[in-house]
């Protein structure tokens, strides 16, 4: 039978039956696998114009990589709302409850070059490019709400530390090295972003298993010129889930495009990812309410104190149908915005409204980039931009200027009225200066809120992870200087630290001193002020606390070999797809595997060919024979004890203790039983499944594998 994917892959192959090969120029082509010569064993002739446009254009299909977001995949969707904000907004794609809005959303990692894994530990990218009918509007978010610095102009210098250092080119899409933590360490604003990248979230399990954000604060502008501050919110109706470090490293050496496999098999499958599109939504005489700075972009709005209004669906629902074409020419620019929605003064923001478009000059080699079919808007485009490279809308008449007459004035300017952008009219006071507001100093309050409010098993991960990284350091001034920063979210978390790494055990919580200024610099921006947050705890911050219960789009390897039980089989496969689950069966060959009945099941992978580490979890098949087969397979039990380490769930069928005895994770299962399955019962074992993980087994998990 085949499935989604393989009917969409056969459509585009039969679309392209009766194409005859051409040049560029549309001319067809005879033979494309021969140059023109002198004589048969002769030289190539200058004058094959094939070959020469063939090598030419080749030798130019690459444009430069993206400075930072290099690795990524896209698709297309649509947004859909339940609520209009009418009433702050003129936005029409925000008001409309009726129709969908178009849209185009790129995943990436951030400090990676092209090449690199999909399982690094990183900030993801969550640009969305909705194309509404008043122009197009780009977020340009991430999947962790903050940032590491407050101010544009340290961008570039954030980006030059965590990138490869410059006199080895090392490491790739890694931030455990010197650099990198020299400038953290030395920009205490940077505390609670290290918290939340030192945490599972940088590390998701899948893009449609994570949380998007637009960062920065947004103003919202009515009919009537109110101005409401918003922050943008996707909530994955997946829930938010992550994998284990160990893992990740795993799952890099094994397939480093897990991610972008994952969701593009999920849309072709008919598994469109969906996220709830929520708002909170800030009024104007409430902006300096808070103990933070709402224009602050290492600081978040906790959702305690402003909730986050679910006001819509994004559903992504088709695939690119080509990958350079589409994903690498995609132009993002927070500078995008529609009527109805303006900009904070966000210092960050405010830089990366240049930033963005000014990189896209670079990469694409024209001010002509968006007329590509990718970053076209719905509505027509008129305007007097004319020629420059690549100029592919043709423009008639003689009129390239404003105001004019002979063209009858127009393209004419649009009232407000007439939907004509219109940016908010703010007051300014004061005297032009280099620096920031007091609050903007309160650097580790929400670093300590979000440290707080994780579960234990997630702070353990996140001194872990702090921990790998700093053991990575060939300066022990920089590890030292790093662990005495930490002392000001958590001394206990410091301390851990510091014994692992190797550094002096701080005793004391050590302020940020000037001592750890660089030279001619201006002390005034690396001070800290300490304002206790209003809250102790935010429920929002801990992935412990996401949706759980559901199967849907899991991946379950069920492992099974000759003589298996096929009534088991048949009930385990039926009752993972009633969940919405995607079973993969598993053996040590790609041949038929024959039942205890003399049926023939072909398996869809081999031992040989996966890992534990590209699945949600595993099961087994019983079978007097299979259990034995499976027992006496080494493979097999590395896939069991693999999946025990990484605390996923587990099932074993029935009279299966001889395979259980064989593996180390049955020393285990006296003290923790938590998340394994035995004895075929199938309602329990996807149970388990749907909690995800049992990250508790972590205590006790240390088993070969």
């Amino acid at each position: 039978m085949k499935t989604k994917k393989s009917q969409q892959l056969q459509a585009q192959i039969v679309d392209s039956t009766n194409e005859f090969l051409t040049t560029n120029q549309g001319v067809k082509v005879n033979d494309n696998h021969n140059s023109l010569k002198s004589h048969e064993r002769g030289a190539t002739l200058l004058e094959d114009f094939i070959v020469r446009e063939k090598l030419a254009h080749f030798d130019r299909e690459r444009i430069p990589e993206r400075v930072v977001h290099a690795r990524g995949t896209g698709v297309h969707g649509v947004l859909k709302l339940k609520k209009s904000l009418e009433q702050y907004t003129t936005a029409d794609f925000l008001n409309n409850t009726e129709t969908e809005t178009p849209l185009f959303i790129r995943f990436s990692t951030v400090a990676g070059f092209r090449g690199s894994t999909d399982l690094a530990r990183d900030v993801r990218g969550f640009a969305i490019k909705f194309y509404t009918e008043a122009g197009n509007f780009d977020l340009v978010g991430n999947n962790i709400p903050v940032f590491f610095i407050q101010d544009a102009t340290k961008f570039p210098d954030l980006v030059h530390a965590v990138k490869p250092e410059q006199d080895n080119e090392m490491p790739q899409a890694g931030s455990a090295h010197d650099t990198f933590w020299d400038f953290i360490s030395l920009m205490p604003e940077s505390a609670h972003m290290i918290m939340w990248v030192m945490s599972d979230r940088a590390i998701p399990r899948s893009y449609r298993m994570m949380e998007g954000f637009g960062v920065h604060t947004y103003k919202l502008i009515n009919a009537a010129g109110k101005v409401h501050f918003v922050k943008f919110h996707f909530k994955p109706k997946l829930g938010v889930h992550s994998v284990a470090w160990d893992e990740a490293q795993r799952i890099s050496g094994k397939d480093s495009d897990f991610h972008r496999r994952d969701l593009l098999e999920a849309i072709l499958e008919g598994n469109f990812p969906e996220w709830d599109f929520g708002v909170q939504i800030i009024p104007e005489e409430d902006e300096h309410k808070f103990d933070f700075d709402l224009l602050d972009p290492t600081k978040l709005v906790p959702e305690e104190l402003v909730p986050v209004e679910i006001i819509g669906t994004m559903t992504l629902n088709k695939v690119p149908d080509n990958f350079f074409a589409e994903v690498e020419q995609v132009a993002f620019s927070p500078a995008n915005i529609v009527s109805g929605i303006d900009f904070s003064d966000d210092p960050l923001l405010q830089g990366r409204l240049f930033s963005y478009t000014d990189t896209q000059f670079h990469r694409l080699g024209t001010s002509n980039f968006n007329d590509l079919p990718i970053n076209r808007p719905l509505n027509e485009v008129h305007n007097n931009n004319r020629d420059g490279f690549y100029r592919q809308q043709i423009s008639k008449g003689k009129i390239n200027y404003s105001p004019n007459s002979l063209g009858g004035g127009c393209p004419f300017q649009a009232k407000a009225s007439e939907g004509g952008f219109t940016s908010h009219s703010s007051e300014y006071t004061g005297m032009k200066v280099r620096t920031k507001s007091d609050k903007f100093f309160n650097h580790f309050s929400q670093a300590i809120l979000f440290y707080n409010s994780q579960a234990e098993y997630e702070k353990q991960h996140i001194k872990d992870a702090i921990a790998f990284e700093l053991s990575k350091l060939e300066s022990s001034e920089i590890c030292q200087r790093m662990v005495n920063n930490l002392t000001n979210i958590d001394l206990e978390m410091a301390q851990y630290i510091a014994e692992k790494v190797g550094a002096i055990i701080p005793q004391k919580v050590y302020r940020y001193e000037n001592h750890a200024v660089p030279a001619n610099a201006n002390p005034a921006d690396y001070q800290s002020i300490t304002i206790k947050s209003s809250l102790e705890k935010s429920e929002a911050l801990s992935m412990a606390n996401t949706v759980k219960g559901s199967i849907a789009t899991r991946q379950i390897g069920v492992l099974f070999a000759d003589g298996f039980d096929e009534k088991s089989l048949e009930n385990i496969v039926r009752a993972i797809k009633t969940g919405g689950g995607k079973p993969i069966l598993i053996a040590n060959k790609l041949t038929a595997i024959k039942g205890d009945k003399g049926t023939n099941i072909s398996p869809d992978k081999t031992f040989f060919n996966c890992a534990s580490v590209l699945f949600d979890a595993i099961c087994t098949i019983g079978g007097q024979k299979c259990v034995e087969n499976l027992a006496n397979t080494p493979e097999a039990i590395q896939f069991l004890d693999e999946a025990f380490k990484h605390c996923k769930a587990i099932g074993f069928d029935a009279n299966s203790d001889l395979l259980v005895a064989e593996t180390h994770l049955s020393k285990k299962l006296k003290l923790n039983h938590i998340g394994v399955s035995i004895g075929g019962n199938t309602i329990e074992f996807l149970k388990y499944v749907g909690e995800h993980r049992f990250w508790e087994r972590e205590l006790s998990r240390k088993i070969p594998s």
